[in-house]
């Protein structure tokens, strides 16, 4: 894939919204917070779903954008991961004229397990999600083991790859898009960096 059709890709991807909920559709109301503390969903699960129903049903009232939502799997830590290295990408890529990200502070960033019980709800309701990748020794065949899992668990089919700044970006993050490809059918996307233009070109 062709950095221009990433750049491309990568808009379009960004300028996704959420699809909307059925207003139609009885018992289609997402739990509440007091809700949760009953069925066992963990509170920001629920917050989540609650803001997206709201969302909706104003978005033709309300004149500024909502807050893009991004759902982040592969963070240490599960559904409790710190997401400020996610936060920090955003903050870079921004830096480095990527149009897409718009203000890095408008994104609020969601981590998620691929093995939590809520993952197919929140599948339904997303439509931007993220693969984190490390840059240890282990990163390509740890991330290997979670696109297999997410692809057995129905996972969504296009992802953003947030990644630390990498020396050799180009080899790990190719294979896994490549990978990604072949074996589960998934589209991964890289954000391209920018070259330098030498002296005396």
């Amino acid at each position: 894939m062709s950095e221009g059709d990433q750049a491309a890709g990568l808009r379009r991807w960004a300028a996704e919204m959420a699809p909307a909920a059925d207003d139609g559709e009885e018992g289609a109301a997402p739990e509440t917070p007091a809700m949760a503390e009953e069925t066992g969903t963990p509170t920001w699960i629920a917050e989540t779903l609650v803001e997206l129903a709201a969302s909706a049903s104003l978005a033709a009232e309300t004149a500024p954008a909502p807050r893009r939502l991004l759902m982040v799997l592969g963070l240490p830590g599960g559904d409790e991961a710190d997401t400020r290295p996610v936060s920090e990408a955003l903050v870079r890529w921004q830096a480095q004229g990527q149009r897409w990200v718009g203000e890095a502070d408008d994104w609020r960033i969601v981590p998620t397990s691929v093995d939590s019980p809520h993952l197919p709800a929140l599948l339904d309701e997303q439509s931007r999600w993220a693969l984190w990748v490390g840059n240890d020794a282990d990163a390509f065949r740890r991330t290997y083991r979670l696109l297999k899992r997410l692809a057995q668990r129905g996972g969504p089919r296009r992802l953003l790859l947030v990644h630390p700044p990498l020396a050799s970006r180009a080899g790990l993050l190719a294979n896994l898009q490549q990978a990604a490809a072949s074996f589960f059918g998934f589209e991964l996307w890289i954000v391209p960096v920018r070259r330098r233009r030498r002296h005396g070109a």
